[in-house]
């Protein structure tokens, strides 16, 4: 009996050919540094479009699986099968994103929390200098979406605890494309003072020792974001609250 790779239409269409291409990753059928076959391939292999296929592509790139590199395709870059991932997030809906941003709210407000108590002196002098890195690519006409998030970085990197890092990179990983949307908006309305004086008070506080004050510095922050980015989705031109 010959087996048809091909998956039924259904709802989640791009969900169920990530879900067979995952399971030929974990099981070893793909390996790591590999190459996966190209979309046209994989579209015939399944009998679903190209569209549906770089979907399911854009779901194991985000889960960390796969990586794809301009001109040359996806190729995976982990075997392992994910242990915590977002099922079903649509990162074009408003409030899929305003969900992943507040479980990203929760982590990065903890752990700026205790960067405050934790951190080091080096390690506050590093995250002055990316502060002073937005700045300047504020002052230059820059968007500062690198230097942001290697500011935010740095905060969760001086907290102490390496699982911060690992769930923050993997939340982040699935807003930054919004975020660098977001930034570029910000860019448009003259809000860079308003982002950045939101990041002075988080360096502040953690300079402060004051951990309470950090958590709030950090969610300030990212309700300001959340809303930059609900009113990009949104198409809105009102001014952020």
């Amino acid at each position: 009996m010959v087996l048809d790779d091909r998956v039924k239409r259904g709802p989640s269409l791009a969900d169920s050919v990530a879900g067979r291409i995952r399971a030929d990753i974990t099981s070893g059928t793909y390996a790591k540094g590999d190459k996966l076959p190209t979309e046209r391939v994989l579209s015939e292999k399944y009998g679903v479009s190209r569209p549906i296929i770089r979907e399911a592509i854009g779901s194991l790139k985000r889960d960390g699986l796969v990586a794809t590199r301009q001109g040359l395709g996806a190729f995976v870059i982990e075997t392992k099968e994910v242990a915590f991932r977002l099922a079903g997030v649509d990162l074009t809906d408003a409030l899929d994103v305003q969900n992943v941003i507040e479980l990203l709210m929760a982590v990065e407000s903890a752990a700026t929390a205790l960067a405050a108590e934790r951190r080091s002196e080096k390690q506050l002098q590093e995250i002055e200098r990316r502060l002073k890195a937005i700045q300047s690519a504020f002052d230059n006409g820059e968007a500062g979406v690198e230097e942001d998030l290697a500011f935010h970085r740095e905060i969760v990197d001086a907290c102490g605890n390496p699982h911060f890092r690992e769930m923050s990179d993997f939340l982040e990983s699935h807003v930054r494309n919004f975020i660098r949307k977001a930034r570029a908006s910000t860019l448009r309305n003259a809000l860079l003072e308003q982002v950045q004086s939101e990041h002075v008070a988080i360096y502040n506080a953690i300079a402060k020792t004051d951990p309470q004050e950090a958590r709030l510095a950090a969610e300030d922050h990212l309700r300001g974001a959340a809303n930059r980015l609900r009113l990009l989705l949104s198409g809105s031109n009102e001014e952020p609250l």
